[in-house]
């Protein structure tokens, strides 16, 4: 299975507009650290949450891109 991020906004609403489809990643590990890299950027676009899945499966979600 390959993993990817959902993008959300404030609202729990996907995000598509203005970012570039996310991508997929072999692992976890290698996900969570493109995120690491990219949330700014994601922020900026206008993606408030993100949500982890395995395939179709979420592993966790709406995860807040906002630094508390």
């Amino acid at each position: 299975m390959t993993w990817h991020w959902r993008y959300e906004n404030a609202n729990g609403g996907v995000v598509t507009e203005g970012v570039a489809p996310s991508e997929t990643f072999p692992s976890q590990a290698d996900a969570e650290s493109w995120l690491g890299e990219s949330w700014r950027e994601l922020l900026d676009s206008g993606v408030e949450r993100v949500t982890l899945l395995e395939g179709d499966r979420v592993e966790y979600e709406r995860m807040s891109l906002r630094p508390e």
